[in-house]
């Protein structure tokens, strides 16, 4: 944990931030995967960790805004549990490293609440994310669980937006330890890219890495040949020499800061000339785009200036034609990358989605779009010192959707049909990095890892 100052100061920030009533966190719960001993590695809650900092099943955190007061529910081991789990500090020798002071057994949640609804205060609360937090949330409230969500509090939402998307230095600190594990993870994944390798070996090498020197992998991990499917979990391929390979991975600590890294390295460590081609297109937009990056600048923008760094580049190739500033326009270079150039990183993977990414991404001011491709952006509001963000654009051959475009005749005056399809064996490209808006700039954190041309068939080499 953080030093107790910390979590006080941030329960103190929300304060400012609401009218009154009450807010409510309800800390995460174990979970069973096939009988009820035998349970899921457990993981807090993102916003209760945030505000409270306790990493313990069956615990609720409240902060009473009209009276002042901050409340952690839970209760205490019993003789049976230390049996199995050893001794345990109690609820509130916890509570104090959070700064919290006031502790009840996690039952009297219900008194405390039923109290207030009677007497017609707020009880702000965010959206839920599991299922069992969605029937204890209902059942507090004597509401419908299938409509609880609706009753979320906009006003909370925003306030905790506000709050966690600006990370302070021990944050930061916290994110950039976990992209220098991902440097280990990674770098091991480039030496490992061999023929005859099954992806599985290297998937669980990879993930034992992370949880050797860190915490579990902050999200499955992405490792295929087929990088052309944007989120490929599986691990069954046999490495071929000719194919790229993509690794989108990162790791968590026991605070659950995350890191998020994506390298696409050559099946035997040479680029052929075609992969140099259109590696080098996307290199020169993950690069072009991070140098873009500033306060005050809309993320947005930044997501249309790597799109026509990579119009201009397949032009160049003769996979796209015409003019490249009019085909991003029209929207055209979405056949080859689909999806949006990043999102926030911190608490989460994806930091705050959990929240409604329009709550988190988006504001009167830059609008989500409906297009296809851009509307797969995460994030467009203005960027902020403070923010942690990822920059990972791509460039990729679908099958698929190759077909569906040609057969439309879509965007015919800027697509090479005839040419792209000579590359839908090629799979794809992403090239991911997580950085730091600072208040005159942008700074890459953590570990550099391997991303040139010439530095990853070095590293492969060795």
């Amino acid at each position: 944990m953080f030093p107790s100052t910390i979590y006080s100061e941030r329960r103190k920030k929300l304060r400012s931030e609401l009218p009154g009533g009450i807010a409510l966190f309800l800390g995460n719960t174990d979970i069973a995967f096939n009988y009820p001993a035998n349970q899921y590695t457990f993981r807090q809650d993102s916003n209760f960790s945030y505000f409270f900092g306790l990493d313990h099943p069956d615990l609720a955190g409240l902060i009473d805004l009209d009276e002042g007061k901050d409340i952690i529910f839970g209760n205490d081991l019993d003789i049976s549990d230390i049996i199995w789990m050893g001794k345990q500090p109690t609820i509130a020798e916890q509570a104090a490293k959070a700064g919290v002071s006031v502790t009840f057994p996690l039952i009297e949640l219900i008194e405390y609440i039923g109290i207030a609804v009677a007497k017609g205060r707020r009880i702000h609360f965010v959206p839920t994310y599991r299922a069992e937090t969605r029937i204890q949330l209902a059942g507090l409230l004597a509401n419908d669980h299938l409509k609880i969500q609706d009753k979320a509090s906009p006003e909370l939402i925003r306030a905790i937006v506000k709050l966690r998307m600006v990370k302070d230095e021990p944050e930061v600190k916290e994110i950039e330890k976990m992209i220098d594990v991902a440097y280990i993870m990674h770098t091991t994944a480039m030496k490992m890219a061999k023929p005859g390798v099954v992806e599985q070996q290297i998937a669980g090498t990879i993930e034992g890495i992370a949880l050797a020197n860190a915490g579990p992998v902050s999200f499955p991990v992405i490792l295929t040949v087929n990088g052309q499917t944007l989120h490929n979990h599986y691990h069954g391929n046999i490495l071929n020499e000719g194919r790229m390979m993509v690794i989108d991975a990162g790791c968590e600590n026991d605070l659950h800061y995350a890191s998020d890294i994506t390298r696409t390295v050559p099946v035997g460590g040479k680029f052929s000339q075609r992969q140099m081609e259109i590696y080098e297109i996307v290199l020169k937009a993950n690069m072009e785009a991070i140098n873009a990056v500033k306060p005050g600048v809309p993320f947005k923008d930044i997501h249309l200036l790597a799109a026509r760094v990579i119009a201009k580049g397949l032009t160049g190739l003769g996979l796209m034609k015409g003019e490249p500033d009019e085909a991003v326009a029209k929207g055209a270079h979405t056949l080859f990358f689909p999806h949006g150039l990043g999102h926030p990183l911190g608490l989460d993977v994806h930091d705050l989605e959990g929240m409604g990414e329009n709550y988190v991404g988006y504001d009167n001011e830059v609008q989500r779009s409906k297009e296809f491709g851009l509307a797969y952006l995460r994030f467009g509001r203005k960027l902020q010192p403070g923010f942690v963000m990822t920059i990972e654009p791509g460039i990729y051959f679908i099958p698929e959707l190759f077909e569906i475009w040609k057969n439309e005749n879509r965007h015919a005056e800027f697509i090479n049909y005839d040419k792209v399809e000579q590359y839908l064996d090629f799979g794809g490209i992403r090239i991911e990095d997580d950085v730091l808006v600072t208040a005159d700039g942008v700074r890459v954190l953590g570990r550099p890892i391997p991303k040139t041309v010439s530095e990853i068939e070095e590293m492969m080499a060795g």
